[in-house]
């Protein structure tokens, strides 16, 4: 870290998820959307990607994102790179939650370390923190060269994942109590759980009714920002449109 953002550090830490947190989508979903309308062949990605649904519990979430990314087949990271500032300049910041925005910026006012810590892809991750502001962007590590491979490599930045990346770079939690000093974490996922027990401060957005059990048990801040779809068949439309491209 610089010294700048050990500083920062020292002042407080503020640890946000991305997809259902910072906005209500999954940015995958979205950056695929993106992707598909520009380039329509690559809509041939979804008869692969069907092909492996049978083996996913075998795959796992790190698997199948491998399978899912294939719609970038053969991009090369110049396209990638600007299809990704395309793709943020018009979702970021004009569908993030108001409401997130506004703690995250009280973050910034504060002086504190503000870090993005997403399962998405890294190739846009870093771009939507750099629109966002915060110090720190980090996600799923996409690796390859030149033109990207049908089922590219990548570790997936998701549970305790998120962890230790972040406790390589800003330093483990204290040993005392297992948290990070003055940290307070965003979060819509269980999949966060391993991130957020190593906060002293937690905010839960739109948590699922497990977790908003576990959040009210813990004396965790809760926020449900209205979602840009109805009901869960709106919702399934949505996506079902969106992994086309249509």
């Amino acid at each position: 870290m610089t010294d700048d953002m050990q500083a920062k550090l020292e002042r407080g830490l503020g640890l946000f998820d991305l997809d259902g947190t910072l906005i209500a989508w999954d940015t995958q979903m979205l950056f695929a959307d993106h992707v598909i309308r520009r380039e329509g062949w690559r809509r041939a990605y979804l008869a692969f990607f069907a092909a492996f649904l049978p083996a996913a519990k075998i795959l796992g979430d790190e698997g199948m994102k491998r399978v899912f990314l294939s719609y970038l087949w053969r991009a090369d990271h110049a396209k990638i790179e600007a299809w990704a500032r395309d793709f943020v300049a018009e979702f970021f910041p004009a569908r993030c939650y108001a409401v997130m925005l506004e703690k995250l910026q009280r973050h910034r006012d504060a002086g504190h370390l503000t870090v993005l810590a997403s399962a998405s892809p890294e190739f846009y991750a870093r771009e939507v923190g750099r629109v966002l502001g915060f110090d720190l962007a980090l996600g799923t590590l996409v690796e390859w060269q030149g033109p990207m491979p049908l089922l590219p490599d990548l570790r997936n930045h998701k549970g305790a994942e998120k962890v230790r990346r972040l406790s390589e770079i800003i330093g483990a939690p204290a040993a005392a109590d297992g948290l990070w000093p003055r940290s307070h974490g965003y979060s819509d996922s269980s999949a966060d759980l391993p991130m957020l027990r190593c906060c002293v401060e937690n905010t839960l957005v739109n948590p699922s009714e497990r977790l908003t059990a576990l959040g009210e048990e813990k004396g965790w801040h809760i926020e449900r920002p209205a979602k840009p779809w109805s009901t869960s068949a709106g919702h399934a439309r949505e996506v079902l449109r969106r992994i086309a491209g249509i």
